[in-house]
């Protein structure tokens, strides 16, 4: 079937000597993976390697089988090109991270529109903002909520959070129970959106120990997550 879609590169993998096989997260059904043939070699091709850089926002034409092979692309634009994504180091390194995240975190092929917009207007107010070191940290609460397990903040006044269970507690249960500073920071980004968060004041120790707990509760809530490698990077580029 001939779909014509958009689509949010999450990762590419060289494939032989000069084809690619791309991971898309695609507004028409969800995650989708395309052989792109001898595009490394081509030099006529008006489809280029730069198009799918991480996160790279595209509109494509494509032939889906959907019978859990690889998919072949017929035509591919840029659909919303960055104008510091890709370019700026901060802002490349945590594309890489968050794209690492999706492709542990979204596996679905099947259409989901609210979470292809978010991810949209998400990716657009990266690219826009000078304000970006708390934003992974925003953008990760907000994606546990489309996953369905956001923490649950009803009750909040209490000190301790329970990672097993998403919900805070009077005291201390089990081995995911959590507490302290880091339980703190994470009740600051609460009922806040990426303007908002901005304003937080966090170290580098501290953003580093939230964002840990933010992967534990990924590791335990999304089946097969994988420790995104590039987080040593992305830990170093914020102070």
């Amino acid at each position: 079937m001939i779909v014509k879609t958009r689509a949010i590169v999450f990762s590419t993998v060289k494939y032989a000597e000069a084809d690619l096989i791309a991971t898309c997260y695609t507004e028409s059904d969800g995650i989708k993976n395309y052989m792109l043939r001898n595009i490394l070699k081509s030099k006529k091709s008006a489809v280029k390697p730069s198009f799918f850089q991480p996160l790279t926002q595209l509109e494509i034409v494509a032939n889906h089988k959907n019978k859990g092979t690889l998919e072949y692309l017929k035509e591919v634009r840029i659909s919303s090109p960055y104008k510091s994504l890709h370019t700026d180091v901060h802002k490349a390194t945590l594309a890489v991270f968050l794209a690492e995240i999706l492709k542990s975190s979204i596996r679905e092929e099947q259409a989901n529109s609210d979470l292809f917009g978010y991810l949209k207007n998400a990716l657009d107010f990266l690219d826009s903002t000078d304000k970006i070191s708390n934003f992974h940290i925003r953008f990760l609460l907000d994606l546990s909520q489309f996953l369905g397990f956001y923490p649950d903040a009803d009750q909040d006044q209490w000190t301790v959070f329970n990672l097993m269970e998403g919900k805070f507690e009077i005291s201390k249960s089990d081995m995911y129970s959590m507490e302290g500073e880091v339980v703190e920071n994470l009740k600051s980004f609460f009922n806040k959106n990426f303007d908002d968060v901005s304003s937080i004041k966090l170290t580098r120790t501290e953003r580093n120990n939230l964002l840990g707990l933010i992967i534990s509760y990924f590791q335990l809530h999304v089946q097969g997550f994988k420790n995104p490698k590039s987080l040593p990077v992305l830990q170093q580029i914020f102070k």
